[in-house]
C-alpha cells in the first residue's frame, strides 16, 4: 500500500505546474459530508516559519504569519451540507486583518449505493482582498476521492482552480491536486502524508521552479467522534513555495 501511495504522490507532482497556493486551508478533504442537522464548527491555524519576504504583485508577504479560519459546515440531508469559511491572518507591517469569505455546497455519493470508494464533489466561491491575494474572485472545483483499507487509508483531490478576478482570469482551469495516505498506529493516532500543489493552466504548463509544492507530515487523533484533530509540519518543494508552515485543524460537531 504505501509503494502505491508513493507512486500516486509522484506522479501528480511531476504533472503539476503551480502558480498560487493559499494557505488558509490546509487541509485533504475526506468523501463523507456532515451529517444531517449536526454542525461542524472548525478552526484552521497554522504558522509560516519561512515563507515570502516582499510584496509580489501587490500581495503581502507570509514570512512569519498566522492564518486563522473559521468553518461553520452544516449537514442537510445524508449526502449534502453546505460550508462556510472567514479568512483571517494576523502579522506584523499591517499584516493583520479580515481577508475574506467563501461558501462551498458538497454532495456525496449516499453510502446506500455501496460504491467501492467514497466519492463527494464540493464546489467553493468566494472573495479575497487584492493585498492578500491577487486572484481576488475564484471557484474550486474538488472532486474527492477516498479508501479505506484496514489501517490504511488514501484520499485523492484533483482539484480545479478558476479566477474570475485578477491574473489568472483569463488562464482557465488550474489543476491543484491534493493527497493523503495515512495508516492507523492505533486506535487513536493516525500518522501519514499530505501533499498540496497548484498548477497552470492544462497543456501550457510552468517552469518547475515556478510551480508550488508542498509537503506535510501529518497526525489525525481519533479520540472521540464529536471531536476532530489533525496537525502537520510542512515544507516547500521549489522556490515558489513557503518553505516551512506548521498547521493545526481543531473541529467540534454539535
Amino acid at each position: 500500500m504505501l509503494k502505491y501511495f508513493i507512486t500516486i504522490c509522484i506522479c501528480f507532482m511531476l504533472g503539476a505546474n503551480l502558480q498560487a497556493q493559499d494557505n488558509y486551508e490546509i487541509q485533504v478533504y475526506g468523501s463523507e459530508t456532515v451529517e444531517k442537522g449536526s454542525t461542524m464548527l472548525e478552526l484552521h491555524s497554522n504558522f509560516t516559519f519561512d515563507g515570502s519576504k516582499t510584496v509580489a504583485d501587490g500581495v503581502l508577504p507570509t514570512n512569519h504569519v498566522f492564518h486563522e479560519t473559521i468553518e461553520i459546515t452544516h449537514g442537510w440531508t445524508p449526502w449534502f451540507e453546505t460550508g462556510f469559511y472567514f479568512f483571517n491572518t494576523i502579522g506584523s507591517d499591517g499584516r493583520t486583518g479580515y481577508v475574506g469569505s467563501h461558501i462551498r455546497p458538497r454532495v456525496a455519493v449516499p453510502e446506500s449505493w455501496k460504491w467501492p470508494v467514497g466519492v463527494s464533489l464540493s464546489l467553493e466561491f468566494g472573495f479575497q482582498k487584492v493585498q492578500y491575494a491577487a486572484n481576488t474572485s475564484s471557484l474550486e472545483i474538488r472532486p474527492i476521492v477516498d479508501k479505506r483499507w484496514g489501517k490504511w487509508y488514501v484520499s485523492v483531490n484533483p482539484t480545479l482552480e478558476q479566477s474570475f478576478k485578477g491574473p489568472d482570469q483569463n488562464l482557465g482551469l488550474i489543476f491543484s491536486p491534493n493527497i493523503k495516505g495515512s495508516y492507523d498506529v492505533s486506535k487513536v493516532v493516525s500518522l501519514g502524508l499530505e501533499y498540496y500543489g497548484s498548477t497552470g493552466p492544462f497543456f501550457s504548463y510552468y517552469p518547475i521552479q515556478e510551480e508550488q509544492h508542498q509537503l506535510f507530515i501529518a497526525t489525525d487523533l481519533n479520540f472521540n467522534p464529536n471531536w476532530e484533530f489533525n496537525a502537520g509540519y510542512g515544507f516547500g518543494l521549489t522556490d515558489s513555495a513557503d518553505k516551512s508552515i506548521f498547521k493545526i485543524i481543531l473541529g467540534r460537531r454539535f
